[in-house]
Order: C-alpha cells, then structure tokens, then sequence
C-alpha cells in the first residue's frame, strides 16, 4: 500500500469538504491536487499576494475535468471577516495555509506581515468556530523555537523569537490553544520545517533556497550563502507536508487535536552539502556547472544556525511517516524546477 492509498482509507466512506486558504500558493495548490485525487470537495481562498494562477491551472491540468469540478475558488482576503465567514459555511475542515512568509519580508514591514498572520489567522479561527467546522488545522513555522539552542527539536521547548515573522507563528500557535480551551474548538498546528517541492516559486527577493539555487544555477548566476555554509536545516519534501495535514485533519488518536507537531524528516543538512546536492543533480544537463562554486557573505539576521526536527510525537499521534528524504525529494522534484523555469 502507497502512502495515498494509506490516506485514502483514513478519510471518511463520503467525500468531505475542506477550505484550503493560499490555495494558489506552494503548499496549497499541493494540497488542492491530493484532495481533489482523493476525490473531496474543496473551496479555495487564495488573494495572490505570494500565490499565483498557474499553480492552479497546472492542478486543474493534472486531476482531469470531473475532479475540477468538485473545486470552488473565491479571490479574496483572510483579512476580511466577511469573507471568511462566507468561505467556512458547510465546511468540515480547513487546512489554513495562507500567510506572509519570510523572515526578512518580516523584518522589513512588520505591518503586513501581523495584518496577514495574525489578524486574518484569527479572522478565520472565529469563522471556523462560527461554521462549526470539524478540525482546524494551520500552518505553524519551526521560526517558534527562536533562539533555543536545543537538537534536535521537541515540540515543548522553545526560546525567545528572533523575527517579527517568528512572533507572529507563536501567536497563532496561542491562539489555536485558547480557542479549544474557550469553546472546544478542534485545532492541530504543524511547524514546518523549510519545505520544498513542485510549485514553488523561483522568483522575488524571498524565495526559498532550493528553487532560487536551482533558478541561479540553471542560469550561471552567483548563489549566494549567508554565512560559512554550515548552517543547517531539516528539508522536508512537500509530500511529507500533504500527508501531515490530512493526517491532522483526520487523525482518530485520543491525543491527536490540540496540539502542535513539527513536520519535518529528521534529518540536518548543512547549505554546503544542500549546494552540493543540488549541482550534482543539475550538472549532467548544464555542463557550465562542473566547476560551479557558491558566493559567501555575511549571516542574514533573524536567521538561526541549526535546526532539525525531533518528529516521534508525529509519528506516534498522527501515524506520520515521511516518505522523502532530502535525496528523495530533490531527485523528484528537480525536473519540475527545470520544466518550470523554462516555460
């Protein structure tokens, strides 16, 4: 059994209804594409602020016109009540992705980035409650354990944030937890740990490292490292990421809701050996890469050194089982950077 058909059996016999905000986004359109497999119905929200069309076009292209109809999709802003209380009505769950990233895009207009995170975070937890949804699960940031030194990671202790944008992931993670214990709202929180995968996008000053080294080095251009290159991160595959919420959403496990989980693999990766992974992949099909090296500059701020993610209260709670390694991830995903950065 795949790890789809392992999911498949989990979901209720009748299809459900789930809203999935930044549905035009990276991990929402992912997210749209396995429900719409699965053969859900989903209501979409998305306003194009960091999403775009064509993620949307390509899923609508992968699931066939039957499935696609089984899709609603409304433009419009979580930070708009209306809007979300309109969106949630006959929803049974909501996978809530929608949000600024990004620590410098944090550290430049903090503004937005609470307006984003945590005035339309709480817009929808309250129209969530209103429409009596079944599970509320949101993306948390593995930004909440601050400047705790602490390896590998265990959900219970964190530090002190170092980036607006970090403060606004704890915040939603508190008002999750008041929520349930104010009016029994069902809420599962998932600290991601610096995704990666198909649909996401190469381009703008805050894209992630993996599709913005793969844009550079298809196109000899510097990439750049903030630091010594041996920073480490917990890479997760965005297909670790899909079976995170529908397990969260779905999970039967006694202790399953209110709590926070990191999704992530388990595994460190330094930038030097990420780079490297990387060129190799690229290099049999962009000869100029044989003897391409990186550029280094100086440490970004609000940026911490090491992370890696402790993930046994997952697996123990929600049944997660990552399928893709880092290796596994970027081998996968590599012909649709290249295909994407062609079109």
């Amino acid at each position: 059994m795949t790890a789809f058909d392992a999911l498949k059996a989990q979901l209720p016999a009748a299809p459900q209804t789930w809203l999935v905000t930044g549905v035009a986004g990276f991990i929402g359109s992912n997210l749209l594409e396995a429900l719409l497999q699965l053969d859900q119905r989903v209501v979409g929200l998305d306003n194009f602020a960091t999403g775009h069309q064509r993620n949307l076009d390509q899923v609508q292209a992968s699931v066939g016109a039957e499935r696609w109809a089984r899709f609603s999709f409304t433009r419009g802003d979580i930070r708009d009540p209306d809007t979300c209380q309109t969106l949630c009505k006959g929803v049974d769950y909501v996978l809530h992705q929608a949000a600024l990233g990004s620590v410098p895009r944090s550290l430049e207009d903090p503004l937005t980035t609470h307006a984003a995170n945590n005035t339309g975070f709480l817009n929808m937890l309250v129209a969530a409650r209103d429409a009596r949804v079944k599970r509320f699960v949101y993306a948390a940031s593995s930004s909440t354990y601050g400047d705790h030194p602490g390896l590998p990671k265990v959900e219970d202790v964190i530090g002190k944030p170092l980036s607006p944008y970090a403060v606004t992931k704890l915040v939603n993670e508190l008002y999750a937890d008041v929520f349930g214990r104010c009016y029994g709202m069902e809420s599962v929180g998932l600290r991601y740990f610096n995704i990666f995968g198909r649909r996401q996008d190469p381009d703008g000053a805050y894209a992630a490292v993996v599709p913005k080294w793969v844009s550079s080095m298809v196109h000899n251009q510097p990439v750049y490292i903030n630091g010594d290159g041996e920073t480490s991160r917990d890479f997760c595959y965005i297909d670790n990421v899909i079976q995170a919420n529908l397990l969260a959403a779905t999970s039967q496990h006694a202790d399953a809701v209110y709590q926070v989980y990191n999704v992530a693999v388990g595994d460190r990766t330094t930038l030097n050996q990420l780079f490297e992974s990387i060129r190799s992949l690229l290099a049999p099909r962009f000869p100029h890469l044989a003897d391409f090296k990186p550029v280094y500059r100086d440490f970004r701020a609000g940026d911490v050194r090491h992370s890696l993610a402790d993930i046994s209260k997952a697996r123990t709670r929600l049944g997660y089982q990552p399928t893709h390694r880092i290796g596994e991830g970027l081998a996968e995903a590599m012909d649709w950077y290249v295909a994407d950065l062609a079109r």
